[in-house]
């Protein structure tokens, strides 16, 4: 390997992008990902092996837990967001007769189609964002396949649920790339595919990974959870290493990723759902979980200050030029709120971390900075700062690629440049 092709490699961590060949990593696609390489290129720079224990307090949809399992170490991984958490559940549950997958999968699809030819009399009573997303023979296929799926064995139905669920962004008309669906007459797909089909490929895909993979014995706990209550999953100076991909301080909103997901089962039906459900559950990363009146201790950062009081100055100035910003711009987005949630609960996160680690065991988080409204936030100096607050010996940050350039067109952006980072704090 050439020196341009390792630097290649290591720039792609903190994306999906590695994980979207990799057999199972690749049966859900999550744009908010990072690679399964960084899990097994840290596992061997610190030294783990059978018996180590890894955590992930934002495992998201598994990756560290899959990579672990890969390599034999037992983990814990913590997520906040219901579905996601199923998603990486149903991943790391794999252990499945490939013969029997294929099987069932046919059987699945002939009921589905024996279904359509008799007619759907009534089709399932879904948001109006599920029929914007398909046409009315994609919708039909798909609700068929849902009955059909639901009607299979348990021990097997959530690994149909997922192809199912796959299956739905590759047969969507609607724009299904990153980050958000977007189902205007501008993002539509010219090309409408067939849903059985793509359930079809899915389970094939699927089924062949379950058929390749031969993990090492090891234990996993995934739990649906709080990452600033780590402790609580894991015990205290229990785990070797700690390694994560927090969410990014970019206003991304998670819970809205998995809307159409969600809307398709039945889980949820409105934004008001969702908000109640799972937005105000996770981490403060984006302006749609802002509540300003309910906010105003957090926007003081009392831990931010316990930690760090020069820390706790630089954020409060950043966050006071947000607010000001804040009255100037139409949008009036409460970026200024969003970051002091962010690093209040971020902070949570890093003293759990030190809690559960043993001495001399490493912390390490793959993230970026962020320019919210032009006002540059280092987050990760300012997390290794925290660290050593809290009690941590030392940190360091690799800085693995720029952002933003894709975005330099556009006169709406900040010039400010951004990078993503590795950050490693030491125990």
């Amino acid at each position: 390997m050439t020196l341009r092709d390792d630097l290649d490699k290591i720039s792609d961590y903190g994306t999906f992008k590695d994980s979207l060949n990799a057999p199972i990593h690749r049966w859900f696609t999550y744009p908010a990902g990072y690679s399964y390489r960084l899990v097994e290129a840290k596992c061997s720079q610190h030294s783990l092996g059978p018996g180590s224990r890894i955590a992930d307090p934002f495992v998201g949809t598994g990756t560290t837990s899959l990579a672990a399992k890969t390599l034999g170490l037992d983990s814990v991984g913590v997520e906040a967001h219901p579905f996601v958490h199923w998603v990486a559940q149903t991943k790391l549950e794999s252990d499945h007769d490939p013969y029997l997958l294929e099987k069932e999968s046919q059987m699945i699809l002939d009921h589905a189609m024996d279904i359509c030819t008799e007619g759907v009399s009534e089709r399932a009573q879904w948001p109006d964002l599920i029929y914007k997303c398909f046409d009315n023979r994609n919708l039909d296929r798909l609700y068929a396949l849902r009955i059909a799926v639901l009607q299979t064995a348990y021990e097997r139905q959530d690994f149909f649920k997922l192809a199912l669920t796959a299956a739905l962004r590759d047969t969507t008309s609607a724009g299904a790339g990153w980050p958000y669906i977007a189902p205007s007459k501008f993002a539509k797909r010219k090309v409408v595919r067939n849903a059985f089909e793509e359930f079809a490929k899915r389970c094939e895909l699927m089924a062949d990974d379950v058929r390749s993979y031969n993990p090492i014995r090891s234990d996993h706990n995934l739990v649906q959870g709080d990452a600033r209550s780590l402790a609580w999953y894991t015990g205290e100076s229990s785990i070797d290493m700690v390694l994560t991909s927090p969410p990014y301080l970019n206003n991304y909103d998670y819970a809205d990723r998995t809307r159409m997901e969600t809307y398709f089962w039945g889980i949820y039906n409105s934004w008001a759902d969702i908000t109640a459900n799972v937005r105000d559950k996770l981490m403060m990363s984006a302006t749609t979980q802002v509540r300003r009146k309910a906010m105003s201790t957090i926007q003081k950062m009392p831990v931010v200050q316990s930690l760090d009081p020069k820390v706790h100055r630089e954020l409060s100035e950043a966050v006071e030029r947000l607010a000001e910003l804040r009255n100037q711009k139409s949008g009036k987005k409460s970026y200024d709120l969003m970051t002091a949630g962010y690093f209040e609960d971020i902070a949570r996160v890093v003293i759990q971390a030190f809690s559960v680690l043993k001495p001399g065991c490493p912390f390490i988080l793959v993230l970026g900075d962020s320019a919210p409204y032009g006002v540059h936030i280092p987050t990760d100096e300012i997390i290794g700062r925290l660290a050593i607050g809290t009690g941590f010996a030392d940190y360091s940050v690799e800085v693995i690629r720029t952002r933003g350039d894709k975005w330099a067109g556009n006169s709406q952006r900040h010039k400010v440049p951004l990078r993503e980072s590795i950050v490693t704090v030491i125990r």
